[in-house]
């Protein structure tokens, strides 16, 4: 059978995701995934360097999606922070649940380890950059360096907040994930209730004070 010649990233990850969820396991090798599709294995190289590297790919993808489909909403522009926070996640995990038999197939006993999933980095990367993006309200502190840790830690404390989400969803059993709904509406709330709370200003307070001491 002639291979075919003509094959692109999207069609490539349309391929691993359907072979895993219809195998139920991931493909043994390149070679072998290429030539099931009647493609040359040199093809796949010069999209991915890896299976890793395309599941890494495929996240990120979901991610950029959803982005993508909230920005083109003229009602989206209008949002407030903490609305736009919660349509990324309701879109992201709408978007998760279309290919849920795929993701939980391929994180299989790794739901107790998502903090130190190496395929999550660039999502990990885009997803801090809409949190930055987003320019959440933080303390004026006048101080460059706690500035800079304070919107650090805003970023990675989202990112953990996210990571909790996700392994929520993977054990939601719920029609139509519906107890996830709730915890990302709880969870987001609460989050963005914190940061304008008085005992986290006076713990601001108090790095200020120890930050200017220090340099004295």
């Amino acid at each position: 059978m002639a291979k075919k010649t003509k094959i692109s990233e999207a069609d490539i990850i349309a391929f691993y995701m359907d072979d895993v969820v219809e195998h139920q396991v991931k493909p043994n090798s390149i070679e072998d995934f290429a030539k099931s599709h009647q493609f040359d294995d040199v093809v796949f190289y010069e999209h991915f360097t890896s299976f890793k590297d395309l599941e890494k790919t495929i996240y990120l993808m979901l991610f950029q999606n959803s982005v993508v489909v909230l920005k083109q909403s003229t009602e989206y522009h209008s949002y407030s922070k903490k609305d736009k926070l919660l349509s990324l996640y309701y879109t992201f995990f709408e978007n998760l649940a279309l290919n849920k038999e795929y993701i939980r197939i391929c994180l299989k006993g790794f739901e107790n380890q998502l903090q130190a999933l190496s395929d999550f980095s660039r999502l990990k990367r885009s997803f801090t950059d809409f949190i930055e993006d987003l320019n959440l309200e933080t303390f004026s502190l006048n101080v460059d360096t706690i500035e800079t840790i304070q919107n650090k830690t805003i970023k990675e404390s989202a990112w953990l907040q996210f990571l909790f989400v996700f392994k929520f969803w993977l054990d939601d059993t719920s029609e139509d994930f519906e107890k996830t709904d709730m915890f990302i509406e709880k969870s987001i709330i609460t989050a963005m209730d914190l940061l304008d709370t008085t005992s986290l200003h006076n713990i601001i307070d108090l790095a200020k004070f120890i930050y200017k001491e220090k340099v004295k």
